[in-house]
């Protein structure tokens, strides 16, 4: 576990906190998970100062319990992509550094290989997303830190079989590209309330599939890691 590249995935919108409901009321309910609701949350963490204060304490405690596992920092992403958000974004990028933090994921998924790896087509709200991603990428470069260039795992969450990755390995474009899953070898309560209709197991299968493998070989991909 120690030799593994392991990132921080950052809880900001529905999901469990670090600090106690007491330290930060106004993001958590007294069960200490925060809403799911991501328009209201956007809101709050651009125009509410007293807010804010608390997702940056929030911020912090969660880089502060990655750093007491012992695993170097090797990345950072957001639960829901959140860090998309400009104020979480910038929280994360900022406390990140003092933790060293090298490098983040922008969630930019080209429509051109999904569609020629089949069964995807291109939505406005898609198109929207991808312009969006500029801003994250713009702060993470600004701050020095090492972006992928593309990201796969958006349009197909939860449904990364073994066909859709090895159809999609023969089409990834130049640049660093960054493939991610959902996977368990079973479902428990909470993955069932989170993400009820993801196939966990099969995206296990996908990530130990050797036709996955074979067709990232014959795309003439290079398997790397965030410090490639």
């Amino acid at each position: 576990l120690p030799g593994l590249h392991v990132g921080l995935h950052l809880v900001a919108i529905e999901g469990p906190s670090v600090l106690p409901h007491d330290a930060i009321p106004l993001l958590v309910g007294r069960g200490g998970q925060f809403p799911g609701n991501q328009l209201r949350l956007g809101v709050d963490y651009f125009f509410r100062p007293a807010v804010r204060r608390q997702l940056a304490a929030e911020i912090e405690a969660q880089f502060a319990a990655f750093a007491r596992t012992g695993l170097r920092l090797d990345h950072a992403n957001a639960h829901k992509h959140m860090h998309l958000h400009p104020t979480v974004g910038r929280m994360m990028i900022r406390t990140g550094l003092r933790y060293g933090l090298r490098a983040v994921r922008v969630p930019l998924e080209p429509p051109e290989p999904l569609i020629a790896a089949g069964t995807y087509s291109d939505s406005l709200g898609s198109a929207a997303l991808r312009r969006w991603t500029g801003l994250l990428r713009h702060q993470a470069r600004s701050a020095g830190l090492r972006t992928n260039d593309w990201c796969f795992g958006i349009a197909w969450s939860g449904h990364m079989t073994a066909d859709r990755v090895a159809a999609l390995a023969a089409h990834l474009p130049d640049g660093l590209s960054e493939i991610y899953f959902h996977p368990a070898t079973a479902k428990n309560a909470l993955l069932n309330r989170l993400m009820p209709t993801y196939d966990h197991q099969g995206e296990l299968a996908a990530l130990c599939s050797p036709g996955v493998r074979a067709g990232l070989a014959h795309g003439h991909a290079t398997l790397a890691n965030w410090s490639a």
